[in-house]
């Protein structure tokens, strides 16, 4: 008995000094570099500050799965400040300066469009994270790869509902960036074709928060249906002035802002039946998925928002390339994210031949008694429409 408790000591030491010396031969190589910017400041910093904590918790797994190559991950990072041309000077900066091997994308559109070009004209493979706007994938370049499900697209699902409740006036608003522009493209081509009306259409400037005399003109019109393509600042601001104002449509939807936390907490009960869209919740049945969202809870002390779930996906992609092209070497890697069908924590991973994502679907959420529920598509609910919109005077 005493031989045999010596002998399984001396199997546990032996596997402990050998994953020690596994660790610290890791350890002791060159890392790979992976670079990206982060919106820390500016209009996109909660966003952003979600997808970089995505980034944080992959880097950390993957090391602890022995790195990549054998090598120990370090992630490079800067903030872009919101900013389209910050964005390229750094990724012109982790390209040149600090020579990263690696390349994840920024939040927003805008932002991506203006490093996605600095990332083409270096021939570097770039994952993008953080952007949704088909723009980016129109421009005939070859190495940026996208995650999210396209913009144009975000509404859909609304749209059809809408249309099945015998709806047919719409109004949009939306912001004046790449993203907001490109759900509103899509809505006024989903309308078109559905024989819906459009009857109101304003786009105003980014970070603005003062909607009254929008509410005003929209009052007069009677939409049915209000999509913004908006952030969680604008969506926050315009729900708050629309109680205000007493604007109750059936339908009330915004892109982003109520995929967040945020939204709820920020609006409380007013948040009650506003839609919205997301590209992830942790109640999907994804590999992975509610492991991420309680280590999530755990290292940032709140549940994690799409956005996050979006950074650490990302970093699964670049790790599953580099492992089928075996190296580094940018045309390998190319050809890798070209050809890749994986399933990630975020969701399905496919690209066209633009690098434009086709594999991943997108999902209707409302807040419903204090929670974001998935509402469309069915298969997915965890709670059915609240239809119509309350209007604020009866609740």
């Amino acid at each position: 008995m005493f031989q045999r408790s010596v002998r399984t000591w001396c199997v546990s030491l032996l596997a402990a000094i050998s994953l020690i010396a596994s660790d610290t031969a890791i350890s002791s190589k060159k890392p790979i570099l992976v670079g990206a910017s982060v919106a820390l400041t500016g209009k996109y910093s909660r966003t952003g500050q979600e997808q970089l904590n995505g980034y944080r918790l992959w880097v950390e797994d993957v090391n602890a799965r022995g790195g990549l190559l054998g090598r120990p991950v370090q992630l490079i990072y800067y903030d872009d400040e919101s900013k389209p041309l910050t964005g390229a000077k750094l990724y012109e900066k982790l390209i040149s300066g600090d020579r990263v091997d690696l390349l994840l994308g920024p939040y927003s559109s805008g932002v991506t469009l203006a490093a996605s070009t600095v990332a083409e004209k270096h021939q570097f493979p770039m994952v993008s994270t953080g952007a949704a706007s088909s723009k980016i994938w129109a421009r005939g370049y070859k190495n940026v790869f996208g995650l999210y499900t396209p913009a144009e697209s975000y509404m859909n699902q609304i749209l059809f509902f809408a249309k099945r409740k015998g709806l047919s006036r719409v109004a949009l608003i939306h912001a004046d960036t790449a993203f907001p522009r490109a759900v509103a493209k899509g809505v006024k081509a989903l309308v078109k074709q559905l024989g819906m009306q459009l009857v109101f259409e304003e786009e105003y400037s980014k970070g603005s928060t003062d909607f009254s005399a929008m509410l005003v003109k929209l009052r007069l019109r009677k939409p049915e249906v209000l999509i913004g393509g908006s952030y969680l600042p604008d969506s926050t601001a315009f729900v708050r002035q629309a109680k205000e104002y007493r604007f109750s449509p059936k339908i009330m939807a915004f892109a982003v802002g109520p995929g967040l936390p945020d939204f709820g907490e920020n609006l409380g009960a007013d948040a009650e039946g506003v839609m919205g869209n997301t590209q992830w919740e942790a109640s999907l049945k994804l590999p992975g998925a509610q492991r991420f969202a309680r280590r999530y809870q755990q290292r940032f002390g709140h549940a994690p928002g799409y956005h996050a779930a979006g950074g650490y996906g990302a970093g699964q992609v670049l790790e599953a390339a580099v492992k089928r092209a075996g190296s580094l070497d940018r045309d390998a890697l190319r050809k890798a994210l070209s050809q890749l069908k994986i399933t990630t924590v975020f969701g399905r991973y496919a690209v066209d031949a633009a690098g434009k994502q086709i594999g991943k679907p997108g999902y209707t959420i409302q807040w419903i008694e204090g929670k974001r529920h998935i509402v469309l598509p069915r298969a997915h609910a965890t709670h059915q429409i609240l239809y119509p919109f309350q209007p604020w005077q009866n609740r």
